[in-house]
């Protein structure tokens, strides 16, 4: 059986010839759905707290800190989920 969660709310703010910048709103338990990016990208996390990445080779937690960004390279599948009991929020920078 498969898990039903909410989906995670994406906001557009720019999309240009050069990024594409997305806010990702996630209530409890909410999910961004299975997806690979077309384009390196960095996330800066809006607040503390934990995420669950799904991947086809195993998940991973992320612990993360408000305003301490990451990088990620292209062509990862992947699905977050915020494990949190509270909402969730991150801006992700796409790089073209």
């Amino acid at each position: 059986m498969k898990l039903s969660r909410p989906q995670a709310k994406a906001v557009l703010q720019i999309e240009n010839e050069r990024v594409i910048i997305t806010q990702w709103n996630f209530p409890p338990g909410a999910e961004t759905g299975w997806h690979k990016h077309a384009h390196d990208y960095i996330v800066v996390p809006n607040m503390k707290g934990t995420l669950l990445m799904e991947r086809k080779d195993g998940n991973n937690t992320a612990n993360l800190e408000e305003g301490q960004s990451y990088y990620r390279p292209v062509g990862v599948e992947h699905n977050v989920i915020n494990s949190n009991d509270y909402a969730f929020s991150f801006v992700e920078i796409e790089l073209k």
